[in-house]
């Protein structure tokens, strides 16, 4: 492959940086807005209530209001409700059960948060004002803020279920059960997070009365799946519909998908004759933005009396909240049932998986959505099946762990993961974290009256995503102007892509220009999510640039009086092979053009397969046996994540999730009151989330095996922390209070929980 100063596998600084650094970035705050109106919501304060009246006489006679609207005015000019991206069972065509979610509430609500008027005036200040003049009369109504095991259709003070299937091979399953030497089961919850990126949402809505077409700024992930899903909600076409992003200020999932404030802006655009501008407060946001995970599980793993892995089984149920957002289900029947068992062979695998509605801010997704689920229920089964049968932790998992010859292997359930050296991180990160002298570490600690705990987790995660994606090249001025459908949201894009463009064409990253965060430069898109912009955007730009070498190398053959066969290509120029005689691609580009035959090219990539990083992590934790308080003291990471385009940019992703992951082990949690349905961690003051002396120095390191799912050999990177540190974490809490004759607490683990188990023991 062709060096150039921003070879593959280097780590130049990120390109990016110097624009944040000096505040030259564009987020939403920096949209120009001269002559924007702004709007403010009206949301429910109740979990579920009847809508019984809503007064807008005082608040339309505000100063400075232009517009009190509601669901009547929606209804009137068709606007109409949203429906999930993913509606079916993948595995069974079979549809999911669901509520489509109202733009503005249709005569009840059903969380607390949710969107029942909008108020446009010419300030922020005005418009919030407006919207508490608005008088609303409800009747509150039961609210379900758990679903239990076996949720029941309605909506009547129960949990309404919109999903009850089975998946793998349940008679298997019952086979290896019955012959089984050892049981080992329990439950696991891995509870509600709130994702909270450094920019809130918001969105500057227009609307162009003469051509009747829309055009919305929005802070997102996919402009292309947000404008398609904005222009249904519309009810028009989706050519009248444009999307901006620019700079996003962090995405982790939450950003992938629709919003009701979305459509309801370029409606209220339409309806005022003026560019609308709304940004979202944090404390709306607590209720409003997607939330994550709440997903129990009672799982059972089967082992034969050598300790290897015979059957899993597990039912799960997972809180939809009050709508089924975005992916939806598709988390729980196409993510969550790719990797159930991990990285371990088990022959046989049974899962019975359930979802339901309730009354809380809509589940979307975050860092690995159904892949963490996935990877918490079986790290944790086989830290208990190993206290259990008295076995060596880490040697039961090198006895079940999927070897390098067995590749590629096709799990239980049909999944084929081409690559990986799992058994090598595993070794290495036990290396890494000497774990050979904890137990020194562990008494030593005891004698200053301090609990120690090792904790470890295998994981794996497919990732791809949106299955399609492509790019345009084109050359203009001697640079290389380059779009995607797949944006940057702080990743490091500008950066790596030009990295890859260089490599493969010989170019200096002054050379190319990249474009991204706007539906019209470029078909369609996939975002960014599950990781798969490196692998998605990487394959299209590999085939543009071959595309782009195999029409030049004709123009610079006969340029050089030469067949084409006598020429190669590398460092960007094609040479004369045995020869000094050369010419650069931007000299045949520019040639080409001349004679009206550019060398543009767009590629078109729809994914075969998926991308499979794996890994092992390591957590070791203190606990004050006076306050029950856990604390990391140090965490190690050893991953597979392929070729690695730029691994600076790789350490920054694996750190961040790394937090993410321990900030919910530790720190973060949505709590709501189970009778009255309100968010009790609506802001900072309740929800915590990890300051920076929360976390040691993490010692990351990789063991690349090269992907063959793709012509870069790239995994995705982004989530194995957030995946793994989770049951890595807790698997170290579980072990310090093991060594005390502590076992299972209520979870999710807490401060409160360990000192009451500490205390009961007593």
């Amino acid at each position: 492959m062709a060096t150039t100063p921003f070879e593959i596998g280097r780590s130049p600084l990120r390109l990016e940086d110097e624009r944040f650094l000096r505040g030259a970035g564009q987020y939403l705050d920096d949209v120009p807005g001269a002559g924007l109106a702004h709007a403010a919501f009206v949301r429910s304060p109740h979990a579920h209530a009847r809508v019984l009246r809503i007064d807008i006489a005082r608040a339309a006679r505000m100063p400075g209001v232009l517009a009190v609207l509601t669901h009547e005015h929606a209804a009137r000019d068709g606007l109409q409700p949203l429906h999930p991206s993913v509606r079916d069972n993948p595995h069974t065509g079979e549809p999911f059960d669901y509520r489509p979610q109202p733009v503005l509430a249709a005569g009840q609500v059903r969380h607390v948060g949710e969107l029942v008027a909008m108020v446009i005036a010419a300030t922020p200040a005005q418009a919030v004002d407006g919207a508490e003049a608005v008088a609303v009369e409800y009747r509150p109504l039961a609210a379900v803020v758990e679903v239990p095991e076996a949720a029941a259709p309605g909506d009547g003070g129960r949990a309404a279920r919109c999903l009850d299937c089975r998946f793998g091979d349940a008679a298997a399953a019952d086979a290896a059960f019955a012959a089984a030497a050892h049981v080992v089961s329990m439950h696991t919850l891995n509870h509600r997070v709130i994702t909270n990126s450094m920019e809130p949402r918001g969105a500057v809505a227009r609307h162009d009365a003469a051509t009747d077409r829309y055009t919305l700024h929005a802070s997102t992930q996919n402009v292309h799946v947000l404008r398609d899903q904005i222009a249904d909600a519309l009810g028009v076409a989706r050519e009248r519909v444009r999307l901006h992003a620019s700079d996003v200020g962090g995405g982790f999932g939450n950003r992938n998908f629709v919003y009701p404030e979305y459509p309801l802006l370029l409606w209220a655009a339409r309806r005022t004759g003026r560019g609308v501008k709304w940004v979202n407060a944090r404390t709306e946001g607590f209720v409003s933005d997607h939330q994550a995970r709440d997903f129990r599980a009672r799982a059972a793993l089967a082992l034969d009396a050598d300790g290897r892995f015979l059957g899993l089984r597990v039912h799960s149920q997972a809180n939809m909240g009050a709508y089924l957002a975005g992916a939806g289900c598709g988390i729980q029947t196409g993510q969550y049932t790719t990797t159930p068992g991990g990285l371990y062979r088990i022959a046989a695998i049974d899962l019975r998986i359930g979802a339901a509605l309730s009354n809380t801010v809509p589940v979307g997704v975050t860092r690995g959505p159904g892949f963490g689920e996935a990877i918490n229920v079986i790290e944790r089964l086989v830290d208990k099946a190993a206290r259990e049968l008295g076995l060596c932790r880490f040697e039961l998992r090198r006895r079940n762990l999927v070897a390098p010859e067995h590749m590629p292997w096709t799990n239980a359930v049909g999944t084929c993961i081409d690559s990986g050296h799992f058994r090598a991180c595993l070794d290495e990160a036990l290396r890494r974290a000497d774990a050979d002298r904890f137990e020194q570490r562990r008494a030593q600690a005891l004698a200053r009256g301090s609990w120690l705990g090792l904790g470890l987790a295998c994981h794996v995660k497919a990732t791809g995503g949106l299955p399609q994606e492509n790019v345009a090249l084109a050359f203009e001025d001697e640079r290389l102007v380059f779009s995607t459908g797949t944006m940057a949201i702080g990743q490091g894009h500008e950066t790596s892509f030009r990295q890859i463009l260089g490599t493969l064409l010989g170019l200096g990253h002054e050379r190319i220009v990249y474009r991204a965060g706007d539906s019209e430069l470029i078909a369609m898109g996939g975002g960014h999510g599950s990781s798969r912009a490196t692998y998605m955007a990487g394959t299209a730009m590999a085939r543009a640039a071959a595309s782009v070498i195999a029409a030049a190398r004709p123009l610079a053959a006969r340029t050089l009086g030469v067949d084409a066969d006598a020429l190669c290509f590398e460092a960007g120029l094609f040479r004369v092979r045995d020869s000094n005689r050369s010419l650069p691609l931007l000299d045949v580009a520019r040639l080409a053009r001349a004679a009206g035959r550019p060398l543009d090219t767009y590629q078109h990539v729809t994914r075969e397969a998926m991308t499979f990083p794996g890994g092992c992590h390591v957590a070791e934790v203190a606990i004050d046996p006076d306050t029950g308080v856990p604390r990391l003291l140090a965490y190690w990471a050893v991953d597979d994540y392929g070729v690695e385009v730029n691994p600076m940019l790789v350490r920054g992703q694996m750190h961040g999730a790394i937090a993410q992951g321990v900030g919910q082990a530790l720190f973060e949690r949505a709590a709501y009151d189970r009778d009255s349905g309100q968010l009790l961690s609506a802001s900072f003051m309740d929800y915590c989330l990890p300051r920076a002396d929360d976390l040691p120095h993490f010692d990351t390191a990789t063991r690349a095996s090269r992907c063959t799912t793709n012509p870069l050999g790239v995994k995705g990177c982004g989530e194995a922390g957030a995946v793994a540190a989770f049951p890595a974490v807790n698997n170290a809490i579980a072990d310090a209070l093991a060594a005390h004759g502590i076992g299972e607490i209520e979870e999710p683990i807490s401060a409160q929980r360990i000192w009451r188990a500490i205390r009961h023991r007593n």
